[in-house]
């Protein structure tokens, strides 16, 4: 499936936040569809970036809308996971920013099974190249294992009851579409909550893409490194979409600044959210909060 044009949350603020004076060299951890990545090169204010992306597809699409502009000589994207790229590089950046939220790429890409809103292969991997899909976490798992990655990673209140149906329908048929998964979260609820506001497969979806990914894991080991990789007067921003995400960065930061408050300082006591304007523009990026850390000049 192609990319469709890409719309980048809270661009506005990101470049505001993290181009606070000419920034040479800028480190896109998370390139998606290149929305951010080509606004900040647009901004005139980047003389040289690089794009990460752990996804196969994003990757080589990254790698034609690069060979296709105009700034070719300056701008690079890489296949990699951005855990990799920290611990291999020894490369120094003036600003870094990775928006951890799951592209509108993935959702809309029935064969990648990210979204219930279609019938399609249980993957959710964003790297397709390596790890187990949820279809094996699904078939393979104990019961009790499936109950905790559902309550810990979607912090859905009916864990234990959807893992026993999870088990229950896989003795009879082993689960391949993203449909039979959404069925038994459906069935699972009692049904005055069948139709509420969030649909009863959203947050065991959710679970399912953090765990497989190891996304949570993934963001608390990157955090020191990613601050370790700043110039000084280097700032970091990072767009979560889930409390799980903003939690973390959170305390990491709150953590790190405690430990070292004469080289950092953390720019948003309370995260930047959209703003109305934005809402209108883009439903999808109501949850998102952005929050900022400085690595400062002594």
């Amino acid at each position: 499936m192609s990319y469709k044009e890409h719309y980048s949350v809270l661009y506005q603020e990101c470049l505001d936040q993290l181009l606070i004076t000419n920034r040479k060299k800028h480190l896109d951890m998370t390139f998606g569809g290149g929305g951010h990545f080509f606004l900040f090169l647009k901004s005139g204010k980047v003389q040289k970036i690089i794009g990460l992306d752990q996804d196969p597809e994003a990757f080589k699409n990254g790698k034609d809308l690069i060979a296709n502009s105009s700034f070719s000589e300056c701008a690079s994207i890489i296949h990699t996971n951005f855990y990799d790229f920290l611990n291999s590089t020894d490369e120094k950046f003036d600003s870094i920013l990775a928006d951890l939220g799951v592209s509108s790429h993935h959702f809309d890409s029935p064969e990648r099974g990210f979204s219930f809103r279609f019938d399609g292969p249980l993957d959710m991997r964003m790297n397709t190249t390596e790890g187990i899909g949820a279809k094996e976490v699904l078939n393979t798992y104990e019961e009790s294992e499936l109950a905790d990655i559902f309550y810990i990673y979607g912090e859905e209140r009916l864990s234990r009851k959807i893992a026993s149906k999870v088990v229950e329908f896989r003795k009879n048929k082993k689960f391949s579409t993203t449909k039979e998964l959404e069925e038994i979260c459906f069935v699972s609820y009692p049904k005055h909550l069948r139709h509420g506001k969030t649909h009863p497969a959203t947050r065991v979806f959710q679970a399912l893409r953090i765990y497989v990914n190891k996304e949570l894991e993934v963001l608390e080991n990157s955090i020191p490194l990613m601050i370790e990789k700043l110039n000084p007067g280097g700032r970091l921003g990072l767009i979560s979409f889930h409390s799980l995400e903003d939690r973390i960065v959170k305390h990491k930061f709150r953590e790190l600044y405690k430990n070292d408050q004469e080289n950092l300082k953390i720019i948003t006591k309370k995260p930047i959210t959209p703003s109305n304007e934005e809402l209108e523009q883009n439903p999808r990026s109501r949850s998102a909060k952005l929050r900022v850390i400085e690595k400062l000049v002594l």
